[in-house]
Parts: C-alpha cells; structure tokens; sequence
C-alpha cells in the first residue's frame, strides 16, 4: 500500500530542533532514506520550500497570499511517499522523525489508481 508521510513544521518546532536536536533529526532522516531505498519502500521525498509559497482560495474571486499558511501557525514542511505492506509500517517510519516530538507527522493512503 501507498501512503503520505507529510511532517508538519513551525517556527517554534524549527528552532527547538535546530538547538536541541539538529544531529538527530539528520541522522533520522539519513537513516529512513537509506533503508528504504535499500527495500524498495521509498518512492519520493522532498523538504518543501517556505519562501515564495502561497495559498490559493477561489471562494468570492481569486485570492493568493503569502504562505504556507492557511489560517495557522503550521505548516507542511516536507514529505514521504512510501509503498509499504501495511499500515503499521507506515506508521513505525513516522515514528523515527525527531519531528514527531515537536509536531505533527501524518500518515495517510493514497488513494485512487495506482502509477
């Protein structure tokens, strides 16, 4: 099965790892990557840009603001797509992201045909 791992981020969990576990955090993510390329499990992974983001509302007419906000102090910092067999192993790589302590690290399905 397919799912999303998308870390969520804020400017407080941003400095409380870079000054508390900023070797960690890179030796996790390091970790995660290499092994599930070595299986086969990762199919994408990218850290997502702040500067230059917007949020695009067509209710009433076209609006863009500045983002990645929509209406809240977090944002989607980056991002997993991973095949795994099950929905627990999903949720055991979730676990390993020093994110996790900070924010939220979702995991969710992908649904709809497969590519």
């Amino acid at each position: 099965m397919k799912y999303m791992i998308l870390i969520h981020t804020s400017a407080a969990s941003d400095l409380a790892i870079q000054s508390e576990a900023l070797a960690e955090f890179e030796a996790a993510h390091g970790a995660v990557i290499g092994e599930l390329s070595t299986t086969g499990e990762l199919i994408d992974t990218h850290e997502l840009a702040v500067p230059g983001a917007k949020v695009v509302r067509t209710n009433g007419g076209l609006s863009v603001t500045n983002g990645p906000f929509a209406e809240t102090t977090e944002w989607v910092g980056g991002y997993y797509i991973i095949d795994v067999a099950s929905e627990d192993r999903a949720i055991q790589i979730a676990a390993r992201f020093v994110e996790a302590r900070y924010a939220a690290v979702e995991v969710r399905a992908l649904v709809g045909p497969s590519t």
